[in-house]
This record gives C-alpha cells, structure tokens and sequence, in this order.
C-alpha cells in the first residue's frame, strides 16, 4: 500500500503530532478521522503530492476491517455491563426497528432521487449506508458528557448492526445477480443471519471465555509478564475475526460478542491496563485508513458527485 520510505515517515510525524494534541482536540467538534481524512486528501496525489500511497481495494479493506475488529472489541469490553443490561431497550429498540425503518427510508428515498436504479439496487445502496460506523462514533461513545446510558446503548448497537446488515446486503447482491425472487431472498436471508451471526457469537464467545480463563490461570501461576499481558487483547479480537470470517460467520459479531464476553470476565480495576494496547493500536490503524482513504479515495469520487447524491447522502 506504501510505495516510498517518505509515506512512511510522513504517516509517522501525522501519528506523533496528533498523538501530541489529542487531548485538545477532543475538546472540539473536530474528530481524529475527519482530521486525518482531510490531511490524506491534502497531502495526496490530488493535493499537495507528497503522499504516494496506492491502495488497492484488497489491502484497504484488510486493513479497515482489522481496525473495526478492534475497535469493536475493546469497545464492547470496556463496556458497563450493568448499565448495558439495565437499558437494554434501548439498543433492542434501535436494532429491531430503527434499523430496519432507516433501510426501509433510504431505500424509498432511493427509488425517489435516483429513479434508474431497481428496487433491489436501491436496497443494496441503504443496507450499505444504514449502519453506523463505531469508528466515526467513537467520540460519541467516548465522551463523558454523554450520559453513560446513552454512550452503552450507542456501543451496543453500533456493535451489532454490521453482522445484521451484511446477511441482508449477500442476500440482496444475490438476488441482483440472479434475478432471484422475494421468497428465495427471504430464505436465503434466513440461513446467513443464521450462518453469520449464530456463528459468529459462539465462536466470539466461546474463544473469548477459553482466553480469559487461560489468562487468569497463567496469571495465578505467574507465567505471564506485565509487558506481554495487553498484548493477549490484540491477538484474541484478531483470532475472532479471521476465524469467523474463515468459517463463514460475521467476524465483527464475532469481536464484538466476544468484547463483551472478555470484559465480562476481567476485574474492572485491570481493564485499563489490559487493553491499552489494543485501544491503542486500534487508534493508531483506524487514523492510517483515514489518511489512506483521504489521499487515495475522496479524490476519485469527486466526479462522481451531483446535487441528487449530494441529497441523498444528506438525507
């Protein structure tokens, strides 16, 4: 994805300066992926041209689904599990109908703006745009002005929707391509929601309880060191996701459920110093996207821009 030794020290002294200023910027309106978008568009080939990076859609894609895996992991293990469990409602609510009612909206909306797109191309382009992405959201969801209530409901929906959405989305691009009917979509909707998301939490749960029992029996027997523990919350999310997505469940069900099942298992008083590293790491992968998609992506789709997508993103 990096051509030249200078994309490398560039991205370096973006990540060291920002990492300088975070706290600051945390302050303001202005969010770490917005900055590093913006800075990628601006140093990228159509700005300033010093940024030579050519990503290809395999490796873009490697690297932003690693990213979310992260990130959803850490997120649903750093989260308040008696406050989840006490508004519950909420994210239910938000999955089981404000879900399916913003599909059901962008698609409308869809048929309206864009009338030379059929009906099941209007569905694949708002199941694709109706989740919301917890890498955007984590200033929300970080923010302790945020009531914590509200900050677990978020985390928990943004958390799940993805492994939701795709089974939809493979059923609708397999409808289009087969110009397969309504009840063969449904069935085989039935079988990948079952497929993705049932696979995806029991591997996700079930790897992360086998983890942090080995983790807490190492740990008694002082095997593991302290430089080496955050780094068991790196590896575990990584296996989640690459061994859902191999057996063909949803790896990001599979992180997030997995989170959950980890942090569940973990005292609150070690949380932090167990996964900071991956917080970390999580933080440092998902500013490089940006910049990546800012030099290499943003550029290419301004032709492609009119007043009605304009609209219709707006909408």
């Amino acid at each position: 994805m990096i051509t030249s030794y200078l994309d490398w020290a560039i991205l370096a002294v973006l990540v060291f300066a920002y990492g300088l200023v975070a706290g600051r910027l945390k302050q303001t309106p202005l969010s770490g992926a917005v900055v590093f978008l913006l800075t990628g568009l601006i140093l990228g080939p159509a700005g300033l041209g010093w940024l030579g990076i050519n990503v290809t859609s395999e490796n873009l894609r490697t690297i932003a689904e690693l990213t979310l895996a992260l990130i959803l992991f850490t997120d649903a293990a750093t989260a308040n599990l008696p406050v989840l469990r006490d508004s519950r409602r909420l994210p239910i609510r938000l999955l089981a109908l404000g879900l399916p009612l913003t599909i059901l909206l962008g698609m409308g909306v869809a048929q309206l703006l864009l009338p030379a797109l059929s009906p099941v191309e209007a569905a694949i382009l708002s199941v694709v745009l109706a989740p919301t992405d917890a890498a955007l959201g984590q200033p929300v969801v970080t923010n302790p002005a945020v009531p914590v209530a509200v900050r677990e409901d978020l985390s928990a929906e943004s958390g799940l929707n993805d492994g939701i959405c795709v089974p939809l989305l493979l059923s609708l691009l397999a409808m289009a391509q087969k110009g397969s009917g309504a009840g063969d979509g449904v069935l085989l909707l039935g079988w990948l929601f079952l497929e993705q998301v049932g696979l995806g939490l029991v591997l996700g749960c079930g790897l992360a309880f086998l983890a942090a029992r080995c983790r807490d029996l190492c740990l008694r027997r002082r095997w593991i060191t302290s430089d080496w523990q955050p780094v068991l919350a790196i590896a575990l999310p990584v296996c989640c996701f690459a061994l859902a997505q191999q057996l063909g469940g949803s790896g990001f069900i599979a992180c997030f459920c997995g989170g959950l099942t980890f942090g569940g298992l973990t005292p609150q008083e070690r949380k932090q110093e167990e996964l900071v590293a991956a917080e970390a790491t999580a933080d440092v992968l998902s500013l490089l996207t940006w910049v990546a998609f800012g030099s290499a992506v943003v550029a290419l789709s301004f032709p492609q821009l009119s007043a009605t997508t304009l609209l219709y993103g707006d909408s």
